[in-house]
């Protein structure tokens, strides 16, 4: 089969191709394990952090993707809950042990054996990629494949950032850059906080104008002040100097959520400009998000029908994977892109 496959680690630059496209083998479902003939692959920020090494392979050569969408082709021994040709998705919690303490209580994102799709086990920039079942979603019908390969990841993490703000409807809430994740929060935000009105803080002028077609209440650069402080602040970017302007813009006890798997920069310079009185002071709070569970995913799947959210997507083959890293590593981001696998 096809597939895109990381060999090592490198730096993603003007011209790079850190994927190389090769004939590897089928994978074949073991027990319990379903096989996924792909149809698209959502491309994520967190592939830019596997192939540049802030969250690099388990093992090389390895194929990234976690936001599949496919047709069950095979199934292994021991399986029960999919049949051959039905729809499925797969997200970035590949496995987890079953059996600690986070577990039972739902929080498989946390637990010290968590297996990521794509990081640790082979994704979906490939034409077949294998799972456990338990680990794939059914994909509601309202949704074509396109659509919802955006809403395995960046709508569930996005899902679980929104709850874990424990914002109020009415007040205010704020999303520090506008990429696939916080374009699909601000559609998930209209809906459940219909009284709240949302500001979008992001560097360029397109991903404002961008935001304010999808009913942001405000649009500015980063380093403007808003007209309002806001109560919750999502923060999807890369880097860490958004972080000290975002804390000056949060309310008293309001809280700061972190959607990022890693952050970009190793300079951490940018302490020696937190300033205790100023940033977090009046009981502001961090927190970060850590991963999803597979309850946000079939929450937010839901949760997304009903709505409906519908994202924006770019298209790219398999092959132009390469090329769609390069644009979002610099940031030429509209909504989310996708990988349509032949």
């Amino acid at each position: 089969m096809k597939a895109m496959v990381i060999k090592k680690i490198s730096r993603i630059n003007e011209g790079s191709t850190p994927l190389e496209l090769l004939d590897i083998t089928r994978p074949q479902p073991g027990y319990g394990e379903i096989l996924i003939k792909v149809s698209t692959c959502g491309i994520c920020h967190t592939e830019l952090d596997e192939i540049e090494g802030r969250t690099p392979p388990s093992s090389f050569p390895m194929v990234p993707g976690h936001q599949i969408v496919g047709t069950v082709h095979k199934l292994g021994d021991n399986t029960s809950l999919f049949n051959i040709g039905d729809r499925v998705g797969v997200a970035w919690i590949y496995s987890a042990c079953g059996n600690c303490s986070l577990c039972k209580s739902g929080d498989e994102n946390l637990c010290p054996a968590f297996q990521a799709t794509g990081r640790d086990h082979n994704g979906g920039y490939a034409q077949f990629m294998k799972v456990n079942e338990s680990f794939a979603y059914a994909i509601p019908n309202s949704f074509s494949d396109e659509e919802a390969a955006p809403l395995l990841c960046a709508g569930a993490i996005g899902h679980r950032s929104l709850r874990l703000t424990g914002i109020k409807d009415g007040e205010n809430l704020g999303l520090t850059g506008f990429g696939g994740s916080a374009h699909l929060v601000l559609q998930l935000a209209r809906h459940t906080l219909p009284k709240s009105n949302i500001f979008v803080l992001a560097r360029k002028e397109e991903q404002r104008d961008f935001a304010m077609q999808h009913g942001a209440f405000w649009a500015g650069n980063i380093e403007e002040q808003p007209p309002e402080l806001m109560h919750a602040i999502i923060d999807t970017t890369p880097a860490w100097q958004p972080v000290i302007q975002s804390l000056k813009n949060l309310a008293p006890g309001g809280r700061f959520v972190i959607n990022a798997i890693r952050k970009e920069q190793k300079d951490q310079s940018f302490l020696a400009n937190l300033d205790y009185s100023e940033h977090l002071w009046m009981e502001k709070e961090i927190k970060s998000v850590a991963n999803v569970c597979r309850q946000d995913v079939i929450e937010f799947l839901e949760l997304a029908a009903q709505i409906p959210i519908r994202p924006i997507v770019q298209k790219y083959t398999l092959a132009e994977a390469n090329t769609a890293l390069v644009e979002l590593r610099h940031g030429k981001i509209r909504g989310s892109k996708i990988l349509v696998i032949d």
